[in-house]
């Protein structure tokens, strides 16, 4: 797999005008009024947490109506995409769109003064209508200047770690109720927000993903695996390409597949031990190709009906997948200690948001 990392700069241009009078050959200066960009508002406890009850009450109404317009204005970076996505898939097939219930929410907010602004919230999600749907979501919202309004920018859920088999694991360090690692706190209630190229953990931030698709290209042999734990969202990318194979093959197909870095922000919170908590997304590009083509035609990929604009194939398809994703990275060890920790993978979700089918020129 190969990883790519894109940076995005904006830039402003401010032009003046002058003026000439009746008068002698001179110029006059015309007073112009001074740009005047809005002071940034402080992000506090009370911010945050308005922009969360906006935030449910708007993409509720957005839902029960069928309205994605609406959606997509309380949506941004990847999460628009599977927005989208969501909001076709359900039109392609006729049924409405989930709708969510919440429960209370523990709010993450970094003291922040600058833009763009953002904080997380972890609380329990339920899909309204299914019994037993109950998973803890994890929430980044961001603003990313002042006069627009606070969006979601991501949405993971935990593992099933919840209940008593999260209180047999829970120690100092992680959430009895989630298994998701503690968050610090301050006196005020306030998070501490670690820059993304922040080196007291045993990964930076900003290295989360390359070193997350490095196990998913090699496997558990790979060197990467002394600073990442396997899971299914690791390791499981390569033992599933592998099983794969054979069925490709009998197939008369094949396909390659790469996790890929995004250009969406990464959101990474200090927690309890000195380690962090770390959200960022990231894409799965599968390409399959039909080899034998004597067996005719490639079948449409589960789960893109609705994103394809035919559903006659060549012998040639592309899907990508918006993933999200939250992992929990201990602080480095210091020199005396016995072992190395691992960062995990604690929390994930996503969805196709692209099919298409090359164009025969």
């Amino acid at each position: 797999m190969r990883i790519s990392g894109v940076a995005m700069v904006a830039a402003l241009a401010l032009t003046g005008v002058a003026g000439c009078s009746d008068g002698p050959d001179r110029t006059a200066a015309v007073p112009i009024a001074a740009a005047s960009t809005p002071a940034p508002e402080r992000l506090t406890l009370e911010v945050a947490a308005q922009a969360f009850r906006s935030f449910i009450a708007n993409d509720d109404v957005a839902r029960a109506s069928g309205d994605e317009r609406l959606a997509l204005s309380w949506a941004a970076d990847g999460h628009s995409q599977l927005t989208a996505a969501e909001y076709r898939k359900a039109a392609f097939v006729g049924d409405p769109v989930p709708r969510y219930d919440y429960g209370t929410p523990a709010l993450y907010v970094p003291r922040l003064t600058t833009y763009p602004q953002w904080f997380v919230v972890s609380v329990p999600r339920t899909v309204r209508g299914e019994e037993k749907s109950e998973r803890t979501a994890m929430l980044a919202f961001v603003r990313k200047s002042a006069g627009v309004r606070w969006r979601l920018s991501l949405a993971t859920l935990l593992g099933e770690k919840t209940g008593e088999k999260a209180k047999e694991k829970a120690d100092e360090k992680t959430d009895e109720k989630t298994g998701a690692p503690k968050v610090v706190l301050d006196g005020e209630g306030y998070a501490t927000a670690l820059a993304t190229f922040d080196d007291s953990l045993v990964l930076r931030p900003n290295g989360v993903s390359a070193i997350q698709a490095t196990l998913g290209e090699e496997g558990p042999d790979s060197v990467a695996a002394r600073v990442m734990k396997s899971g299914p969202h690791t390791t499981g990318y390569y033992t599933r390409a592998r099983r794969a194979e054979k069925k490709e093959k009998e197939a008369g197909v094949a396909s390659d597949d790469v996790l890929l870095s995004t250009q969406s922000p990464i959101f990474a919170l200090r927690t309890v031990g000195g380690g962090g908590l770390v959200l960022y997304a990231m894409t799965h590009e599968t390409v399959t190709l039909l080899r034998n083509k004597e067996r005719g035609r490639l079948g449409v990929p589960r789960g893109t009906e609705h994103l394809l604009n035919s559903i006659i194939l060549t012998d040639e398809v592309h899907v990508t997948e918006m993933l999200q994703f939250a992992a929990a990275v201990p602080a480095k060890p210091g020199p005396k200690a016995r072992s190395r920790p691992r960062a995990e993978v604690i929390a994930a979700a996503g969805d196709t948001v692209r099919a298409a089918v090359p164009q025969t020129p």
